[in-house]
């Protein structure tokens, strides 16, 4: 019996089992796991489980029973070692297993503070799984001082609700404006307005020298100077892409576990999706770590191990909620030369598109959710609406629309160069 092996407890994990079963494949599944528990979704993980809304078992991306009833056997705790490519077996911490077919969603790690400047010390947290938040959550008090390392949108999340459960918080970014790598100067000066409202003070161009403290860090002492008295800190400085058991098989990697269009690996019956995976992407090679890349990426491997000979064609978006403000992601915004401002007509609510030339490449959309479908649909679409047009108030974003179904374009809508649409992946904490 063909024997379908995956190494990853996470949302390609889950999504590519339960995919693999819904195309009727009939062989043996066996999805392995570090973590105790099964499978779970990770966005709420610093909002209402960290903020007590939420029980371990509400997160489940599936219940426990579905993998029982579908035949997916679950080894959890389990961690996997090696793998021997050749003899296609792999090494776990509970034995050896041989396999058909080895899907590697192994996800990414969080990037720690260094031990040097206080990274180790006790009450130093990262943010990404449910033992994290357990270790969290007794110290997320009202009144006590948070600093937050990082000023992406895993740190923003992690100040927003904290400030909405009354601590008092510090951000610290380290370049000149927070979401320096990932969206505009625009889109930075928003959120930290939003942030300066509730009370999150953010200092940019600022680094962490020195985190001092017996046994748990009670200061911070910062680049230009300043010390802060703190009780807890959160980092949120990005994460790498889990290929310590790729590169010990040999393995090709570049920026993650090379894949090709299809989810192969560069060994024979080894596949990889997610998080972990980077991928070709019209005219580059890229990254994602997003929820939904996820779901796709791993469900198109499936597939192919079916024999769909199907090629992942990724279609970015992402998502971030901080506040009462709904950030939602689409495209990707590398190279553009030109942000255009929208104003949605209500108060926060606003859009900003990136273009390169006259060539959308992604949107911004905070409490706008239907400039961010229509630009969705755009881009997906290969069309680009005029720039101008987008900017002026007057103008129905809608009427790009008629583009997209019908043969005919309109007066202010422009194909995009198919070829002018790269970069590589950035999200939030999907």
């Amino acid at each position: 019996m063909t024997r379908v092996v995956i190494a990853g407890g996470g949302q390609a994990g889950s999504s590519a089992a339960l995919k693999l079963r819904g195309l009727g494949f009939h062989g043996e599944i066996v999805l392995i796991g570090d973590e105790p528990i099964a499978p779970y979704q990770r966005p709420p993980l610093s909002k209402s489980y960290l903020l007590g809304k939420s029980a371990p078992d509400a997160l489940l991306i599936r219940p426990v029973s579905l993998y029982r009833d579908k035949n997916i056997a679950l080894r959890l705790g389990c961690r996997v070692d090696r793998i021997l490519a050749q003899a296609r077996r792999i090494e776990t911490s509970t034995g050896g297993l041989g396999y058909d077919h080895l899907i590697l969603a192994t996800g990414a790690k969080p990037v720690r503070l260094d031990p040097s400047v206080g990274g180790a010390l006790g009450n130093v947290f990262t943010v990404r799984t449910i033992e994290d938040i357990d270790r969290i959550a007794p110290l997320f008090q009202a009144g006590r001082r948070l600093l937050v390392v990082g000023g992406g949108y895993v740190g923003l999340e992690a100040a927003a609700v904290a400030a909405q459960s009354g601590l008092r918080v510090v951000l610290v970014e380290m370049a000149d404006r927070i979401l320096k790598r990932v969206a505009s100067a625009e889109t930075a000066a928003y959120f930290c307005a939003l942030h300066a409202r509730h009370g999150v003070r953010i200092l940019e161009s600022t680094a962490i020298r020195q985190l001092e403290g017996n046994g748990t860090a009670a200061y911070a002492r910062l680049s230009d100077g300043e010390e802060l008295a703190v009780d807890l800190v959160i980092v949120g400085i990005g994460v790498k892409p889990e290929v310590a058991l790729a590169n010990s098989a040999g393995l090709d990697v570049d920026d993650g576990i090379k894949v090709n269009e299809f989810g192969r690996t560069s060994s024979e019956g080894i596949w990889a999706a997610g998080d972990c995976a980077s991928f070709p992407y019209r005219d580059k090679r890229i990254r994602l770590e997003s929820v939904p890349h996820a779901i796709d990426h791993a469900e198109t491997v499936a597939a192919n191990i079916c024999g769909a000979q199907r090629p992942y064609i990724a279609s970015p978006w992402f998502w971030s909620d901080q506040f009462d403000v709904k950030l939602q992601i689409a495209g990707l915004n590398a190279n553009y030369d030109r942000v255009v401002v929208r104003d949605a007509g209500r108060p926060g609510a606003a859009s900003h598109w990136y273009f390169r030339g006259n060539t959308l490449l992604a949107v911004d959309a905070m409490n706008d959710a239907r400039s961010y479908m229509i630009a969705k649909r755009l881009i997906a679409s290969g069309l680009s609406p005029d720039p101008r047009s987008v900017g002026s108030p007057s103008t129905d974003l809608s009427h790009f629309l008629k583009s997209v179904a019908p043969a005919r374009a309109l007066q202010h809508c422009v194909p995009a160069a198919g070829a002018d649409h790269d970069g590589a992946g950035s999200s939030s904490q999907a």
